[in-house]
């Protein structure tokens, strides 16, 4: 019993860092975008 909880305890860790980790890279991508669109822009004028 002991062990399935230290298993169910480390596996939540994993997943709340990996849902951070996701989110870093969705905030990423999307300064990304908006630095392609600021150039897209800039090539416009």
């Amino acid at each position: 019993m002991r062990k399935v909880l230290v298993l169910a305890v480390v596996a939540a860790a994993m997943l709340t860092a990996a849902c951070n980790t996701i989110a870093g890279a969705g905030r990423d991508v999307s300064a990304a975008g908006r630095a392609v669109s600021g150039a897209a822009d800039d090539a416009r004028r």
